[in-house]
C-alpha cells in the first residue's frame, strides 16, 4: 500500500456550481495524495461515471483512488481500494470480492480499531474527532482522546477524520495523527489547493519536531 498523509473525500454539497473533477484536481495539486469518492445520493450510473472520471484523474497524477461502499463500482472503475463503514459487509467478504484491493474501515472505538487491524485492514479511519455536518448518519465525536489511544495501540496506518479544520488540526496532530482527512474544509474552500498545502505544512512541522 502506498502511504499517504492528506486524504480528501468528495462532498459536492459543499461546492455547488463547481465541477467535481476540477475541485478534486485542485486538491491533488495542493498535495492530497489519496482521494475517496463518497456519494450516497446519486444513482449507481452517476456514481460509476464519477468513479471512472476520478480514476482517470488520479491515475494521471499517480494518486491513490478509493471508492466508499460500492465494491462493484470500485472494481468496474479499477479503483485502488474500497472504504467500508461498520455497518457494511465484512472485511473478509470484501477481500473475497475484491482481492488485491486496498481496504479501509471506519472505526469509532478502540475495540473496532483493534478488530480491523486483526482482520487485516490496510488502514482505518479514526473519527469523527469533532462534530461534523458532512454525513447525516454520523456518530458522536470520539475526541482527540481516541486518536491518542489508536496512536498508542494500533500499528496499521490510521487517518483522523471528522470536523477537522485548519483551526483545530494541530490538536489532532499533537494527539499522534500522522495522516489527516478533511472534507468540507478542503472541497468547500475558495482556494482548495492552498488549504491542502496548509494542512501539509502543519503535518510537516510535526515531522520536524516529533
Amino acid at each position: 500500500m502506498k502511504d499517504f498523509r492528506l486524504y480528501a473525500i468528495t462532498a459536492e454539497q459543499f461546492h455547488p456550481g463547481r465541477n467535481l473533477i476540477r475541485v478534486m484536481e485542485e486538491a491533488i495539486q495542493g498535495g492530497a495524495d489519496i482521494i475517496q469518492l463518497r456519494d450516497k445520493t446519486s444513482s449507481r450510473a452517476e456514481v460509476l461515471q464519477k468513479a471512472i472520471a476520478l480514476r482517470e484523474l488520479t491515475r494521471r497524477y499517480g494518486v491513490t483512488f478509493i471508492v466508499n461502499d460500492y465494491i462493484d463500482i470500485a472494481l468496474e472503475a479499477d479503483a485502488d481500494g474500497i472504504h467500508l463503514g461498520q455497518g457494511d459487509i465484512s472485511l473478509s467478504e470484501a477481500r473475497r470480492l475484491a482481492p488485491g484491493k486496498m481496504i479501509g474501515i471506519s472505526t469509532h472505538a478502540i475495540e473496532e480499531a483493534l478488530l480491523a487491524e486483526a482482520q487485516g485492514a490496510d488502514y482505518i479511519g479514526v473519527g469523527p474527532v469533532f462534530p461534523t455536518q458532512t454525513k447525516t448518519d454520523v456518530v458522536a465525536p470520539v475526541t482527540v482522546g481516541y486518536v491518542r489511544e489508536v496512536a498508542d495501540r494500533v500499528r496499521i496506518p490510521f487517518v483522523a477524520i471528522g470536523g477537522i479544520k485548519l483551526s483545530n488540526v494541530d490538536e489532532v496532530i499533537a494527539a499522534g495523527a500522522d495522516r489527516i482527512c478533511a472534507v468540507s474544509e478542503i472541497v468547500g474552500a475558495d482556494d482548495v489547493a492552498g488549504v491542502c498545502r496548509a494542512f501539509l505544512a502543519k503535518l510537516e512541522r510535526k515531522g520536524q519536531t516529533g
